[in-house]
């Protein structure tokens, strides 16, 4: 089953530089640069499909930092900071 890409992507491809195209095709992995190789794929559609994917990442990313940032708060706060507490222990 191959991936396709969703309009609104294609529509911010046409919107970036050539010089930003170039980088988001200089960080394309996997399977992707194959297809565009092979003709399976126009250049757009391939930029649009990654543009997906890293937006795809960010997110995931950023819920992962919010369930630590969570955590972390939920964390009772000690009374001494690491380095007064290794001063401390000397």
């Amino acid at each position: 089953m191959t991936k396709m890409c969703k309009p609104a992507y294609l529509a911010k491809v046409q919107l970036l530089t050539e010089e930003e195209k170039e980088r988001l095709l200089s960080r394309m992995g996997g399977k992707l640069p194959r297809r565009l190789e092979k003709d399976k794929l126009s250049r757009e559609e391939a930029l649009a499909i990654q543009m997906e994917l890293e937006d795809e990442q960010l997110h995931e990313w950023r819920k992962m930092m919010q369930a630590l940032r969570e955590k972390e708060a939920a964390r009772p706060k000690s009374r001494m900071s690491a380095k007064a507490r290794e001063q401390a222990a000397k």
